[in-house]
């Protein structure tokens, strides 16, 4: 993403994953974990729309991590519907949080912590929400842009007589998506009476659009505790 973006590998359940790390100069706001989009379809770390959601965490001064998910880049295993890459997902905030950031001399445990993906990488963010609030942990933030509901069982963010599994959530779809319609979405969150902002114009690549989304997406949460 910039010259300062470092890349390295991660103990993962089915071997090692690739990760790429921004961090803001200053002390850390908090920790974001941002997904890329379906690893089968072209989908990596270095997706437009993945280093946009990055480039926002990192403008408010999180700590920004991208992994790549299985078989996609320096990533072991082979893509698993979501499944693994759910699990892969935590496992690299557990060695984030365990390992990468105490050598780094970083205080993230408690900090606010964000879930972030696109397309693909929105269904899984919204699996591991729901596992994280399965152990317990608290999610400050989840951003869900084009959210692949078409495609993926993607779970209820605010669930009917339960928590919202973060306390800020933001769920962001193109008007004029052509791989997961906007309607399909609006089905999605009608039953959680859950908002969707919805982008004048947008394709689901946000093509000519990204910097008014990484503004959206600051201007949404830049409320950081």
């Amino acid at each position: 993403m910039n010259a300062q973006t470092r890349r390295l590998l991660v103990d993962g359940p089915v071997g090692p994953i690739e990760v790429a790390i921004d961090a803001p100069a200053g002390p850390p706001r908090g920790l974001a974990l941002v997904a890329h989009p379906h690893p089968l379809f072209g989908g990596t770390l270095d997706n437009k729309v993945a280093q946009t959601l990055a480039r926002a965490w990192l403008q408010l001064g999180f700590v920004a991590v991208r992994p790549n998910f299985r078989g996609v880049g320096g990533t072991a295993g082979s893509f698993d519907h979501g499944v693994g890459e759910t699990d892969d997902l935590l496992a690299v905030l557990d060695h984030f949080t365990l390992q990468i950031a105490p050598q780094a001399g970083l205080e993230v445990h408690d900090l606010p912590l964000a879930l972030a993906g696109f397309s693909f990488g929105a269904a899984v963010a919204a699996c591991g929400a729901q596992a994280l609030q399965q152990r317990g942990v608290a999610l400050q933030h989840l951003t869900l842009v084009g959210t692949a509901v078409t495609r993926f069982d993607v779970p209820p963010i605010k669930p009917a007589n339960a928590a919202p599994l973060a306390q800020r959530l933001l769920v962001l779809h193109g008007e004029q998506d052509d791989v997961v319609p906007l309607p399909a979405v609006l089905d999605w969150a009608r039953p959680q009476q859950l908002p969707v902002v919805v982008f004048p114009g947008a394709g689901h690549f946000f093509h000519g659009l990204l910097l008014p989304l990484r503004d959206w997406v600051c201007h949404w949460h830049g409320a950081v505790s």
